[in-house]
């Protein structure tokens, strides 16, 4: 099995910054596209930035200019630098990968996602 793990998030005022990561853990072989998610109270899940394994990399609108998406192919980890922070920007963080795997003989190609990690920004 692969695993995303998160840690970065937290409470921070609004204007401030927060770096978020990822590390994929387990028998991964190769990850293709690296993605964040968010999803606030009340709304749908929304992605926020993806980055493929040659670093080509995409925003949502409501984050471009500032959030960059950056990953380490070398630690499997994705990154998501976060500035100018506002309260919109509330919600919790998924990691999704897309994941490939060994098991025996059999090669298995997965939708993998964290369990997410909270970024709270106050006024």
């Amino acid at each position: 099995q692969v695993q995303l793990v998160e840690s970065g998030g937290g409470l921070v005022q609004a204007g401030g910054s927060l770096r978020l990561s990822c590390v994929a853990s387990g028998n991964v072989l190769t990850i293709n596209v690296m993605r964040w998610y968010r999803q606030a109270p009340g709304k749908s899940r929304e992605l926020v930035a993806q980055i493929t394994s040659a670093d080509d990399a995409r925003y949502g609108d409501s984050v471009k200019g500032r959030f960059t998406i950056s990953r380490d192919n070398s630690k499997n980890a994705v990154y998501l630098r976060m500035t100018s922070l506002t309260i919109d920007d509330t919600a919790l963080y998924y990691c999704n990968a897309d994941t490939f795997r060994v098991q025996g003989t059999t090669g298995i190609s997965e939708d993998t996602w964290g369990q997410g990690t909270q970024v709270t920004v106050s006024s």
